[in-house]
């Protein structure tokens, strides 16, 4: 199954999400949504709130609260990316100029938690102490992610199991807050919302270690933004730490300053330690480890169309090259 086929499962209640979030993006000052319809029509993949409409599919459930609960989690995750791209000091998202290059730093901020807002408002509207829950808790969740990464920046002793803390705080949260919110909003049963929790867990970890592979394999016209990123901000990402742990001295050196230093001046080097490591095939292995285990996790759903997009969206988040 193709991601296009993926999407056509639940494409009418997409056009439905589309509607609204151009629905909610109105303000009473134009700057406000001159940022926020720029970041949120750029294009990008949409994966989150397609999981909750895949799994509101899956119990056919696809009602219009599906589709307030899908708005709000791409406005939260629209929001990170406002933040993330000024922490970052970004200058490029999804092939275009980021907000914060366009506007500044201070406008992307402050749109950023003007959706941050307008998702609660939406949430309320929900009437579900359990979705509030476990948003209200995810976004905390991504905020200590963010921090956590952030104190681990030009940190060459940061260890496999602190890099996984970071991106399932940072990345995978969403994931699983909007497989496990929607669990929650279609009230079902204990072992079927553990299920889906776990898949958007599990899913959220592939995708980020496939993105952190991509960092040293990609280029910046098929991406949409520039290979080495992580490495130029002095982010130790698995390929890195793997290629740490298994580096003669000179080349484990190597990978340390360049940690340390930031920047690309090392970017070959690094580059052919880490292949010559196998730390990028490693770092694959971890997310299709990922991958099985999201995709064993949904034979508690019932069998329709849609659980099995939800298989094919884990196989295609480790296989894909943008």
């Amino acid at each position: 199954m193709h991601i296009k086929d993926v999407l056509a499962t639940v494409a009418e209640e997409f056009t439905s999400v589309d509607q609204l979030i151009h629905e909610q993006l109105a303000s009473r000052v134009p700057l406000v949504e001159k940022i926020a319809d720029y970041i949120v029509s750029s294009g990008g993949k949409r994966i989150r709130p397609l999981l909750v409409l895949l799994t509101a599919k899956a119990f056919d459930r696809a009602d219009s609260d599906a589709v307030k609960l899908a708005t709000v989690i791409e406005f939260l995750h629209t929001a990170t990316l406002l933040h993330d791209d000024v922490v970052d000091t970004s200058d490029m998202r999804r092939g275009n100029p980021t907000a914060n290059a366009k506007w500044g730093n201070a406008p992307s901020v402050l749109v950023g938690d003007f959706l941050y807002s307008r998702a609660f408002e939406m949430m309320v509207e929900l009437r579900s102490l359990p979705v509030m829950e476990i948003l209200s808790n995810a976004t905390c969740v991504i905020a200590e992610g963010e921090v956590l990464q952030l104190t681990n920046v030009k940190n060459p002793d940061t260890t496999e199991a602190q890099y996984m803390d970071v991106i399932h705080g940072k990345t995978a949260m969403l994931f699983e807050a909007s497989t496990h919110s929607a669990a929650m909003l279609l009230e079902l049963n204990p072992s079927q919302a553990t299920a889906l929790k776990e898949y958007g867990k599990e899913l959220g970890m592939a995708f980020q270690l496939v993105d952190d592979v991509l960092d040293y394999e990609g280029d910046a016209e098929t991406m949409g933004k520039n290979v080495g990123d992580d490495l130029a901000e002095g982010k130790p990402t698995l390929p890195l730490i793997h290629a740490m742990s298994n580096a003669n001295d000179a080349d484990r050196d190597t990978i340390r300053q360049a940690i340390r230093k930031g920047g690309l001046d090392q970017l070959d080097d690094v580059m052919r330690i880490v292949r010559e490591c196998g730390s990028l095939e490693y770092t694959r292995q971890q997310a299709q480890a990922c991958r099985d285990r999201a995709q064993a996790l949904l034979s508690e759903l019932p069998a329709s169309t849609a659980r099995d997009a939800l298989h094919a969206l884990a196989a295609i988040a480790v296989e894909r090259t943008t």
